[in-house]
């Protein structure tokens, strides 16, 4: 089953990771774009630029509601379902809002694509956190047992299930995408924002949640979007396939706080540890991650900032725009 892709849809598309790869899309292709989001944590302002564009269409809709889902997938091709719940840590506090916001959504989207003639392949922006706390690092797609520990993983994981199972028997491409931490200039949540915010409010004292020492790998938003762009071209038969994306090395969490104090007029005068969940920021932290991304490199694509430099380079964007270094 080759798919000819002209139209595609992006859910989540006015979010962190969607305006992006739609900016990419409307710049670099001809391709209808069509972005599904209630926005719920996205912003209309992110994607304002394509309103005057006849490639262009924004469905102001949640995923629940499946009369106006079935009718935007019947006018695609293709899917990249980035829609979630993005808030890792939410899990342990809301035990619903993963499973409706992630796997309900995701169920109804294939349901969707069940129905369509037409539209038949679905990239699903999976994530690293299904791995849990791999024992092999780097970690293979192949690894396993996947035992995630957090709600965010398991109903991500839930969906890949769901996806594969759904590709097999309903003659459909799946493939998911196992993503780093993705960092950019536009994001407004995870560490690198958070630690950043602290030390705009208060530059003499920075509160790092965990014992600083968290290890993972942080993936600039160009990077990520370049990797989704690849793996979009791939002329798949039906079934089900995984790609992790990532950086080959990871940093510690003390490490970006480091690399945020170079970076202020005044550093900190003190830094205090919030370690209540054994080394872990929350419940549910993965306390170390790296991915084995040797698998997407064999399509020609590679990380042209490794870890260190992505969060070098978005703490400069953040600072910027608090003009507290020079533009």
């Amino acid at each position: 089953m080759i798919v000819k892709v002209s139209r595609i849809l992006v859910t989540g598309g006015a979010g962190f990771i969607g305006c992006s790869l739609v900016t990419k899309f409307m710049n670099g292709s001809d391709h209808n774009i069509a972005i599904y989001d209630n926005l719920s944590t996205g912003s209309k302002e992110n994607i304002l630029p394509w309103f005057e564009s006849p490639r262009f269409k924004f469905i102001f809709a949640d995923m629940k509601d499946n009369s106006s889902l079935e009718k935007a997938v019947e006018a695609s091709d293709a899917v990249i379902h980035l829609a979630a719940n993005p808030f890792v840590a939410l899990g342990s506090n809301d035990t619903k809002i993963d499973f409706y916001e992630n796997l309900v959504t995701t169920y109804n989207l294939l349901e969707a694509m069940r129905k369509s003639p037409d539209c038949k392949k679905l990239i699903f922006a999976s994530t690293s956190t299904v791995y849990g706390e791999a024992e092999l690092l780097p970690t293979p797609e192949n690894y396993g047992p996947l035992i995630p520990i957090s709600l965010y993983g398991a109903t991500k994981l839930a969906c890949e299930g769901l996806i594969s199972g759904y590709s097999h028997t309903f003659n459909m491409s799946g493939i998911a995408v196992r993503l780093a931490n993705i960092i950019g200039p536009l994001n407004k949540h995870g560490v690198v924002f958070d630690l950043a915010n602290k030390l705009l409010a208060n530059p003499s004292y920075l509160e790092v949640l965990g014992n600083g020492m968290q290890r993972k790998s942080y993936l600039h938003i160009d990077d990520c979007i370049e990797a989704l762009l690849r793996v979009s071209e791939i002329q798949s038969d039906a079934g089900f396939d995984v790609y992790n994306i990532g950086t080959d090395d990871a940093i510690t969490v003390i490490d970006i706080a480091r690399l945020l104090f170079q970076r202020f007029p005044t550093g900190p005068q003190k830094i205090k540890f919030n370690d209540t969940h054994e080394g872990r920021g929350w419940n549910g932290d993965v306390r170390e991650f790296l991915l084995d991304c040797s698998k997407i490199k064999k399509l020609g694509w590679g990380a042209k900032y490794n870890s260190t430099q992505a969060v070098g380079l978005v703490a400069d964007e953040y600072l910027k725009k608090y003009k507290l270094i020079n533009s």
